[in-house]
Parts: structure tokens; sequence; C-alpha cells
């Protein structure tokens, strides 16, 4: 997924200022790399496709590829079943990962997520960087996900939302109004209300909807829920047609406010305030990086119904009533918290 991916990225920065002369490896999966394009910590990238991901003979045969780098160290940020044949095939001399119990075979050092966060890093960048203990880096100096555009990305942008309509002097919003999924998505009335508090608050505000074309009737249903005035605000068919278009765009935007996920994670690593809505089921501790209650904000359920969670040792217990969940969870309870949020936008 693109927050995981561009929360493992700081490893590469971390290792650079340790090791400068060292030569540095990116396995992922192939539709996420716009979000390391460019970045200069990273040496070569080996794209892991969904053939790969179908064919045992294919992942053996990447693996075997993969060995020839001859790697002197390998870090696995998730012991898969893939990652763990990968890592056996590399024979590096440090092998390190999560402990999963079992791997203690596969690697020579492994470690437990922390279940609490030390930082408003998030237990997502910590829990990262404490992978790098055996290479004697400092692991309590943060190191933030960054997103590398070039200038003329971020010209062709400028460009074409000008050409489109926009006044780049006036706020302009982003919002997320889908989650990478059904139990991640905030229930289209209540986003649409979010919606509409957004542009009273800000009269001035234009309004652009993150989505991709196969969401397109799913973003156009929340659309057609808002208030007639919002709807004057919301410029729907002003998208991104790419991954690298979208954080290009989202480069002149003043906030990106919506679902949980890797929009969020994206305009976060692009210095871009955020207003995050968590799903219930989510843990807020792991993916709310970098939160400082100013200019990155999050809420979740939790936050106004903590005795849901009383006896609930972990959120994801309650995935499979992320909908019931979702409809206690009302604009009402943060629509104080939004909009000082966008008051100190101005």
């Amino acid at each position: 997924m693109i927050g995981d991916v561009l929360a493992t990225s700081i490893l590469f920065e971390a290792i650079k200022q340790k090791y400068p002369e060292a030569e540095l490896h990116y396995v992922l999966n192939s539709h996420t790399y716009p979000v390391v394009e460019g970045n200069p910590f990273i040496d070569q990238f080996h794209f892991f496709t969904p053939r790969h991901e179908k064919s045992k003979r294919q992942l053996w045969q990447f693996a075997n590829q993969l060995r020839l780098e001859k790697f002197d160290v390998v870090i696995d940020v998730y012991a898969l079943l893939s990652s763990n044949i990968i890592t056996l095939r590399s024979k590096a001399t440090i092998r390190i990962s999560i402990d999963k119990g079992r791997n203690s075979l596969i690697y020579n050092h492994t470690f437990k997520n922390n279940p609490e966060a030390k930082t408003n890093a998030g237990l997502a960048i910590e829990n990262r960087l404490q992978l790098l203990e055996p290479l004697d880096i400092d692991t309590s100096k943060i190191v933030r996900p960054k997103i590398y555009l070039t200038e003329g990305e971020k010209s062709n942008a400028k460009q074409f939302l000008e050409s489109s309509g926009i006044d780049l002097k006036k706020p302009l919003f982003m919002i997320g109004v889908l989650g990478s999924g059904q139990n991640k998505t905030y229930p289209f009335g209540y986003m649409a209300e979010v919606i509409d508090t957004i542009a009273k608050e800000q009269p001035k505000s234009q309004i652009l909807f993150n989505y991709i074309p196969k969401q397109e009737r799913d973003a156009k249903a929340i659309f057609e829920l808002c208030l007639l005035e919002t709807k004057s605000h919301i410029f729907f068919d002003v998208f991104g047609k790419s991954l690298r278009d979208f954080l290009a765009i989202t480069s002149h935007c003043n906030a990106l406010i919506g679902n949980e996920g890797g929009a969020i994670n994206m305009a976060k690593a692009l210095y871009i305030p955020t207003f995050t809505i968590f799903s219930p089921w989510i843990k807020k501790e792991a993916w709310n990086m970098f939160d400082d209650g100013v200019k990155h904000v999050s809420v979740h359920l939790k936050d106004y119904k903590e005795h849901i969670y009383k006896d609930v040792s972990h959120p994801k217990q309650l995935k499979s009533k992320a909908s019931i969940l979702y409809e206690e969870f009302k604009p009402s309870f943060f629509e104080d918290e939004i909009k000082a949020f966008l008051k100190r936008l101005n």
C-alpha cells in the first residue's frame, strides 16, 4: 500500500546519513513506485508485480535475480511468505525483520512492534526505525517521509489548475472522499456534511475530489448529497490522471481533508496540512503520523466513544462491524475540530 511504501522509505535516508557510500535497493510493488520516484536516497528499484504474486515459479525467478545483487543486508518490513523466500535466497549476512514467532530461522535480527508510540511520528515510523538498530543507527532520530516532485511537474499542475478555472490565490482543498475500501470509507452522507462545513467556513474555497475513474460513481454520489451552495465550490472534473499528477496538484492545495489512507500520507510527505477521519477499526496510533493538533489533526470514533473500545485489545477486532460503527461516528462529534483547523489555515 502507498502509506506503507512511504513509511518504509524513511529507512533509506536514515541509512544514507550513517553510511553515505552504501548502495541501497528497494523491492516494492510496481504500482506504488510514483510515491518514491526521484527519491535521492534510493539507488535502485526492483518491482514486485502481480505476476510474481500469482506464480511461485515467477517468484522464485525474481528471488534468484535479486540474489545476483549479493546484498550484505536485507531489511524485510513485513515478513510475508514472498519476502521470506527473497530473504532466504539472498544469502545476506544480516537479515532483519519484525518478529512473527517462527521466522527466527530466516532472520538473525527480529523486533516486536511496539504497542505505544513514544513520539508524534507514530508507530508506523517508530516500528520501522527500530529495524535499523543492528546497523548501529540512532533510531531515536526521527526521519519524515518525503515526496520529491520536479519543478516541471509542479509547474504543469499549476497550469492545469489555472486552465481549469482554479484561482490559486483563493483557498484550495483536496478531499479524500473515498477510502481504499468500503470499511475505510466514511459514510457518504456524513462526508457530504463535512464538505458542507468546509464550504460554509471557507466561503472562498475551491474544492477538489480525490478519486480514480472507477470510483467516479461513488464520488458523484457524495457530490449529489452536498448542499446546492457547496456544489458551486466543487470542481468535480478536475483531478489527476495519474498518481504523479495527483501529487503535483495536491502540492498546490492548502490542505487535504478526508479518509485516512494513502492520500493523507502523501499529503503529509508533501508537507501539506491534513485533517484525517479514521475508520473505527484502524489503530489511530499506528498511522496518525506527525499529528500535532495544529497542522495535522486526526479524529477517531474512540476519541468520542471510548467505552466501545473498553474490552477490545486491538481495533481490528471491530473490522466486521465497520459499517455499524461508522454510523455512530457523526460529523457533529468533530465539527469544532474541523472548524478550528480551517480557521488556522487562514
